[in-house]
Protein backbone atom coordinates (compact mmCIF):
# COMPACT_ATOMS: atom_id res chain seq x y z
CA UNK A 1 0.00 0.00 0.00
CA UNK A 2 1.27 3.24 -1.40
CA UNK A 3 0.74 5.38 2.02
CA UNK A 4 2.44 2.57 4.42
CA UNK A 5 5.60 2.23 1.97
CA UNK A 6 6.22 5.81 1.85
CA UNK A 7 5.15 7.20 4.66
CA UNK A 8 5.38 4.36 8.03
CA UNK A 9 8.23 2.91 5.42
CA UNK A 10 10.67 5.57 4.23
CA UNK A 11 9.97 8.47 5.86
CA UNK A 12 9.60 6.69 9.21
CA UNK A 13 13.54 5.82 8.36
CA UNK A 14 14.48 8.73 7.18
CA UNK A 15 13.79 10.42 10.52
CA UNK A 16 15.18 7.67 12.68
CA UNK A 17 11.95 6.13 13.96
CA UNK A 18 11.44 2.28 15.05
CA UNK A 19 8.35 1.16 12.89
CA UNK A 20 6.02 -1.41 14.46
CA UNK A 21 4.70 -3.86 11.75
CA UNK A 22 1.87 -5.54 12.75
CA UNK A 23 1.13 -9.28 10.32
CA UNK A 24 -2.46 -9.36 11.73
CA UNK A 25 -3.83 -6.28 12.91
CA UNK A 26 -7.58 -8.45 13.28
CA UNK A 27 -5.67 -10.05 16.08
CA UNK A 28 -6.90 -6.93 18.25
CA UNK A 29 -5.87 -8.45 21.49
CA UNK A 30 -2.53 -9.42 20.67
CA UNK A 31 -2.28 -5.70 18.76
CA UNK A 32 -2.98 -4.08 22.35
CA UNK A 33 -0.65 -6.22 24.05
CA UNK A 34 2.18 -4.59 21.43
CA UNK A 35 0.54 -1.23 22.44
CA UNK A 36 1.38 -1.64 25.80
CA UNK A 37 4.56 -3.19 25.29
CA UNK A 38 5.97 -0.09 23.03
CA UNK A 39 3.66 3.08 23.42
CA UNK A 40 3.11 4.00 19.87
CA UNK A 41 3.84 7.54 19.34
CA UNK A 42 2.59 7.30 15.56
CA UNK A 43 -0.71 5.28 14.67
CA UNK A 44 -1.92 5.38 11.07
CA UNK A 45 -5.03 2.81 10.56
CA UNK A 46 -8.33 3.05 8.75
CA UNK A 47 -11.97 3.77 10.38
CA UNK A 48 -12.56 -0.20 10.88
CA UNK A 49 -9.19 -0.66 13.16
CA UNK A 50 -10.39 2.64 15.26
CA UNK A 51 -13.50 1.04 15.52
CA UNK A 52 -12.66 -2.16 16.51
CA UNK A 53 -10.28 -0.80 19.44
CA UNK A 54 -12.71 1.36 20.87
CA UNK A 55 -14.77 -1.29 21.48
CA UNK A 56 -12.24 -3.45 22.39
CA UNK A 57 -11.84 -4.65 26.29
CA UNK A 58 -8.59 -3.50 27.28
CA UNK A 59 -7.73 -0.54 25.18
CA UNK A 60 -9.02 2.13 27.50
CA UNK A 61 -6.43 0.93 30.20
CA UNK A 62 -3.59 1.61 27.42
CA UNK A 63 -0.91 4.30 28.43
CA UNK A 64 -1.51 7.30 25.65
CA UNK A 65 1.14 9.48 27.22
CA UNK A 66 3.57 9.37 24.30
CA UNK A 67 1.31 9.73 21.84
CA UNK A 68 1.82 12.23 19.05
CA UNK A 69 -1.21 11.60 16.37
CA UNK A 70 -3.94 9.17 15.42
CA UNK A 71 -4.42 9.32 11.46
CA UNK A 72 -6.71 8.13 9.01
CA UNK A 73 -6.97 7.05 5.77
CA UNK A 74 -7.89 4.13 3.18
CA UNK A 75 -11.66 5.07 3.62
CA UNK A 76 -14.13 8.26 5.52
CA UNK A 77 -13.80 8.10 9.43
CA UNK A 78 -16.88 7.99 10.96
CA UNK A 79 -17.41 10.52 13.73
CA UNK A 80 -18.56 8.61 16.11
CA UNK A 81 -15.64 6.61 16.04
CA UNK A 82 -13.68 9.49 16.28
CA UNK A 83 -15.54 10.86 19.37
CA UNK A 84 -14.40 8.07 20.74
CA UNK A 85 -11.02 7.64 20.15
CA UNK A 86 -10.27 11.23 21.43
CA UNK A 87 -12.31 10.49 24.24
CA UNK A 88 -10.01 7.58 25.09
CA UNK A 89 -6.98 8.73 23.69
CA UNK A 90 -7.01 12.64 24.65
CA UNK A 91 -5.73 13.05 20.70
CA UNK A 92 -8.32 13.82 17.69
CA UNK A 93 -7.70 11.31 14.44
CA UNK A 94 -5.93 13.74 11.81
CA UNK A 95 -7.42 12.39 8.32
CA UNK A 96 -5.21 12.42 4.90
CA UNK A 97 -6.18 11.47 1.51
CA UNK A 98 -4.65 10.20 -1.34
CA UNK A 99 -4.37 7.20 -4.03
CA UNK A 100 -2.17 4.92 -5.54
CA UNK A 101 -2.18 7.12 -8.72
CA UNK A 102 -0.88 10.20 -6.34
CA UNK A 103 1.83 8.90 -4.07
CA UNK A 104 1.43 9.29 -1.29
CA UNK A 105 -1.05 12.05 -0.29
CA UNK A 106 -3.38 14.39 -2.16
CA UNK A 107 -4.91 16.51 1.05
CA UNK A 108 -3.85 16.01 4.37
CA UNK A 109 -5.37 18.41 7.96
CA UNK A 110 -2.92 19.82 10.23
CA UNK A 111 -1.43 18.34 12.44
CA UNK A 112 -2.19 20.90 15.04
CA UNK A 113 -5.81 20.49 14.83
CA UNK A 114 -7.63 20.18 18.15
CA UNK A 115 -10.86 18.54 17.26
CA UNK A 116 -11.71 15.66 14.42
CA UNK A 117 -13.18 17.44 11.44
CA UNK A 118 -14.66 15.27 9.67
CA UNK A 119 -12.33 16.39 6.21
CA UNK A 120 -9.53 15.15 4.63
CA UNK A 121 -7.93 18.21 5.09
CA UNK A 122 -6.62 21.14 2.59
CA UNK A 123 -4.19 20.25 -0.67
CA UNK A 124 -0.74 19.39 0.18
CA UNK A 125 1.72 21.81 -1.23
CA UNK A 126 2.24 22.24 -4.91
CA UNK A 127 -1.20 20.59 -5.27
CA UNK A 128 -3.78 21.83 -7.53
CA UNK A 129 -7.48 19.75 -6.53
CA UNK A 130 -10.68 21.02 -8.75
CA UNK A 131 -14.27 19.87 -8.21
CA UNK A 132 -15.99 19.42 -11.23
CA UNK A 133 -19.44 17.78 -12.58
CA UNK A 134 -20.25 14.99 -15.25
CA UNK A 135 -19.22 17.59 -18.40
CA UNK A 136 -16.08 18.55 -16.85
CA UNK A 137 -17.11 21.97 -15.47
CA UNK A 138 -16.08 23.08 -12.00
CA UNK A 139 -19.03 23.28 -9.38
CA UNK A 140 -19.46 26.31 -6.99
CA UNK A 141 -17.59 26.10 -3.57
CA UNK A 142 -19.59 24.28 -1.37
CA UNK A 143 -21.44 21.94 -4.44
CA UNK A 144 -20.48 18.28 -4.69
CA UNK A 145 -18.19 17.28 -7.24
CA UNK A 146 -15.48 15.03 -8.65
CA UNK A 147 -12.44 15.41 -6.39
CA UNK A 148 -9.21 15.64 -9.71
CA UNK A 149 -6.04 16.56 -9.13
CA UNK A 150 -2.66 17.98 -10.88
CA UNK A 151 0.74 18.11 -8.96
CA UNK A 152 4.19 16.47 -8.79
CA UNK A 153 2.98 13.35 -7.29
CA UNK A 154 0.44 12.06 -9.94
CA UNK A 155 1.29 9.65 -12.00
CA UNK A 156 2.34 10.03 -15.74
CA UNK A 157 -0.21 7.21 -16.56
CA UNK A 158 -1.10 3.49 -16.39
CA UNK A 159 1.34 1.63 -18.09
CA UNK A 160 0.98 -0.03 -21.41
CA UNK A 161 -2.91 0.91 -20.95
CA UNK A 162 -3.29 4.53 -23.39
CA UNK A 163 -7.02 4.28 -23.27
CA UNK A 164 -7.47 3.71 -19.80
CA UNK A 165 -4.87 6.39 -19.34
CA UNK A 166 -6.66 8.79 -21.44
CA UNK A 167 -9.99 8.19 -19.47
CA UNK A 168 -8.55 8.66 -16.05
CA UNK A 169 -7.59 12.50 -17.20
CA UNK A 170 -9.71 15.62 -17.76
CA UNK A 171 -8.81 17.66 -21.25
CA UNK A 172 -6.85 20.05 -18.70
CA UNK A 173 -4.51 17.46 -17.57
CA UNK A 174 -6.44 16.71 -14.08
CA UNK A 175 -6.26 12.81 -12.62
CA UNK A 176 -10.07 12.46 -12.13
CA UNK A 177 -10.40 10.35 -8.78
CA UNK A 178 -13.11 9.36 -9.02
CA UNK A 179 -14.36 10.72 -5.35
CA UNK A 180 -17.00 12.82 -5.05
CA UNK A 181 -16.29 15.76 -2.51
CA UNK A 182 -17.32 19.29 -1.30
CA UNK A 183 -14.89 22.16 -0.57
CA UNK A 184 -15.33 24.98 1.52
CA UNK A 185 -14.07 28.52 1.72
CA UNK A 186 -11.40 27.92 3.46
CA UNK A 187 -10.38 24.98 0.92
CA UNK A 188 -10.57 22.21 3.31
CA UNK A 189 -12.05 19.08 1.24
CA UNK A 190 -15.09 16.71 2.14
CA UNK A 191 -15.22 13.18 1.26
CA UNK A 192 -18.75 12.37 -0.11
CA UNK A 193 -17.91 9.21 -1.50
CA UNK A 194 -17.14 7.13 -4.26
CA UNK A 195 -19.01 7.96 -7.78
CA UNK A 196 -19.68 4.37 -8.60
CA UNK A 197 -20.81 3.75 -5.29
CA UNK A 198 -23.50 6.27 -5.27
CA UNK A 199 -27.48 5.29 -4.75
CA UNK A 200 -30.09 6.45 -7.22
CA UNK A 201 -33.79 7.07 -5.39
CA UNK A 202 -36.22 8.51 -7.78
CA UNK A 203 -33.64 10.49 -9.33
CA UNK A 204 -31.81 11.86 -6.21
CA UNK A 205 -28.48 10.86 -5.38
CA UNK A 206 -27.99 8.86 -2.21
CA UNK A 207 -24.27 8.15 -0.71
CA UNK A 208 -23.67 5.12 1.19
CA UNK A 209 -21.02 7.27 3.40
CA UNK A 210 -23.65 9.97 4.43
CA UNK A 211 -26.30 6.86 5.61
CA UNK A 212 -23.49 5.10 7.40
CA UNK A 213 -22.38 7.56 9.04
CA UNK A 214 -25.81 8.70 10.65
CA UNK A 215 -26.68 5.14 11.61
CA UNK A 216 -23.57 4.91 12.92
CA UNK A 217 -24.96 6.77 15.55
CA UNK A 218 -27.37 3.98 17.13
CA UNK A 219 -25.18 2.48 20.26
CA UNK A 220 -26.56 -0.70 18.83
CA UNK A 221 -24.34 -0.51 15.52
CA UNK A 222 -20.88 -1.13 15.97
CA UNK A 223 -20.66 -0.50 12.02
CA UNK A 224 -22.29 -0.81 8.93
CA UNK A 225 -22.29 -0.88 4.91
CA UNK A 226 -25.04 0.51 3.00
CA UNK A 227 -25.91 -0.33 -1.30
CA UNK A 228 -28.38 0.31 -3.01
CA UNK A 229 -30.81 -2.66 -4.39
CA UNK A 230 -33.23 -2.48 -7.02
CA UNK A 231 -36.87 -0.79 -7.01
CA UNK A 232 -39.27 -1.09 -9.36
CA UNK A 233 -41.06 2.34 -8.37
CA UNK A 234 -37.91 4.47 -6.81
CA UNK A 235 -35.40 3.15 -8.92
CA UNK A 236 -33.32 2.09 -6.35
CA UNK A 237 -33.57 1.60 -2.03
CA UNK A 238 -31.21 1.90 0.07
CA UNK A 239 -30.17 -1.30 2.17
CA UNK A 240 -28.08 -1.69 5.23
CA UNK A 241 -25.94 -4.38 6.82
CA UNK A 242 -25.38 -4.03 10.39
CA UNK A 243 -23.22 -5.70 12.99
CA UNK A 244 -24.72 -4.84 15.94
CA UNK A 245 -24.11 -5.29 19.37
CA UNK A 246 -26.73 -5.83 22.26
CA UNK A 247 -30.34 -6.16 21.45
CA UNK A 248 -31.71 -4.21 18.53
CA UNK A 249 -34.66 -5.04 15.85
CA UNK A 250 -34.75 -4.51 12.07
CA UNK A 251 -37.63 -2.01 12.90
CA UNK A 252 -36.08 0.04 15.34
CA UNK A 253 -33.22 0.98 13.06
CA UNK A 254 -35.63 1.85 10.23
CA UNK A 255 -37.42 4.29 12.26
CA UNK A 256 -33.84 5.44 13.82
CA UNK A 257 -33.30 6.04 10.13
CA UNK A 258 -36.24 8.12 10.02
CA UNK A 259 -35.27 10.26 12.35
CA UNK A 260 -31.65 11.04 11.50
CA UNK A 261 -32.25 10.84 7.49
CA UNK A 262 -34.44 12.76 4.73
CA UNK A 263 -36.95 10.48 3.66
CA UNK A 264 -35.02 8.81 0.26
CA UNK A 265 -32.06 8.61 1.99
CA UNK A 266 -33.00 6.61 4.76
CA UNK A 267 -32.70 2.71 4.56
CA UNK A 268 -35.39 0.70 4.23
CA UNK A 269 -34.31 -2.72 4.02
CA UNK A 270 -31.83 -4.09 7.12
CA UNK A 271 -30.02 -6.83 7.13
CA UNK A 272 -28.05 -7.97 10.18
CA UNK A 273 -24.64 -9.57 9.56
CA UNK A 274 -21.85 -11.24 11.80
CA UNK A 275 -18.93 -9.28 10.12
CA UNK A 276 -18.63 -7.07 6.82
CA UNK A 277 -16.72 -8.27 4.01
CA UNK A 278 -13.01 -5.96 4.05
CA UNK A 279 -10.01 -5.92 2.12
CA UNK A 280 -6.39 -6.30 3.59
CA UNK A 281 -6.50 -3.29 4.89
CA UNK A 282 -10.03 -2.99 6.22
CA UNK A 283 -11.99 -1.49 4.02
CA UNK A 284 -15.41 -2.09 3.86
CA UNK A 285 -15.99 -4.08 0.37
CA UNK A 286 -19.57 -2.94 -0.76
CA UNK A 287 -19.00 -4.75 -3.92
CA UNK A 288 -19.17 -7.74 -1.66
CA UNK A 289 -21.98 -6.48 -0.37
CA UNK A 290 -23.48 -6.15 -3.84
CA UNK A 291 -22.32 -9.57 -4.38
CA UNK A 292 -24.32 -11.24 -1.36
CA UNK A 293 -27.33 -9.21 -2.61
CA UNK A 294 -26.86 -11.45 -6.13
CA UNK A 295 -26.49 -8.12 -8.07
CA UNK A 296 -23.27 -8.68 -9.00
Amino acid sequence: HVFSFMVCGMYSMYQGYAGLLIPNPRDLDGLIKEMAKYKPAFIPAVNTLFNGLVHKEGFADLDFSNLKASIGGGMSVLPSVAKEWHKITGLPIVEGYGLSETSPVVAFNPMTISEFTGKIGIPASSTDIILIDDDENEVALGDRGEICVKGPQVMIGYQNRPQETAETFTAKGFLKTGDIGIMDEKGFIKIVDRKKDMILVSGFNVYPNEIEEAMSEHPNVVECGAIGIPNDERGEDPKLFVVKKGEVTEQELIDFGKKQLTGYKRPRHIQFVDELPKSNVGKILRKELRKMEGLE
